[in-house]
């Protein structure tokens, strides 16, 4: 039975290109499907993220892409769960506002430990940066249908003014795709999250290297 590990990923992370998985837009493909061919289009992190997975389901899901993610150097971050991130060896935890507080994630997986918080507003960000957060995922920037338990979104403009105020790695998400992603950037995010842009497109490796062309980054070839 494997042992319960803490991360060992040395930060920090490359948070430019952030993919948050979704089974229910993968058009039928597996996760790690998915993200392989992502990889390959240049995204530079990726977040597991499951709302109704049973627990030893995650847990397997999550120990296979660790071991994608870890042929190519990327960090594997499990949306919520602590636990999961535990018992797969994965490098780090995104946290909500309603979930762990940061220093028991921190108290609990160590100082080599990624850790991601949602930030609905300045007040959550500067928190987060506080608390001993990693980065902070802005959310939503945009409107979205993807998550519906987000909160008013924060537009441009809200980035703007975090990134006055704190000097954590900022990752915009929620409504983000290749028409505004320069925006969200020129706003003040150090990176872009997401979902639907990668997970349901047709081809995940073109909608990631299509992403990462209109962030101005050289696309990182990773056909290996």
């Amino acid at each position: 039975m494997p042992e319960l590990s803490k991360p060992k990923r040395k930060k920090p992370a490359d948070y430019s290109l952030y993919l948050v998985t979704d089974r229910d837009l993968s058009l039928g493909r597996s996760q790690v499907e998915v993200v392989a061919a992502a990889i390959k289009g240049g995204v530079s992190c990726v977040q597991l993220r499951e709302k109704t997975l049973d627990s030893r389901d995650f847990v397997d899901e999550a120990r296979k892409l660790k071991q994608l993610l870890d042929d190519h150097a990327l960090p594997l971050i499990i949306n919520d769960r602590v636990d999961v991130v535990l018992a797969s060896g994965a490098d780090g935890v995104h946290l909500g506002q309603k979930d762990m507080l940061v220093a028991d994630a921190r108290r609990l997986l160590g100082d080599s430990a990624i850790i991601g918080v949602s930030a609905e507003s300045m007040e959550d960000a500067v928190r987060a940066e506080e608390e001993g957060a990693d980065y902070i995922g802005i959310s939503p920037v945009y409107a979205t249908a993807t998550k519906t338990d987000t909160a008013t979104p924060l537009g441009l403009s809200g980035i703007a003014t975090i990134r006055k105020r704190v000097r954590l790695p900022l990752v915009g998400i929620g409504g983000i795709h290749a028409a505004n992603i320069a925006d969200v950037l020129a706003a003040g995010a150090d990176g872009i999250a997401v979902i639907s842009a990668i997970v349901a497109a047709p081809s995940p490796e073109d909608a990631a290297r299509l992403l990462r062309r209109r962030m101005g980054s050289p696309l990182q070839n990773r056909q290996q």
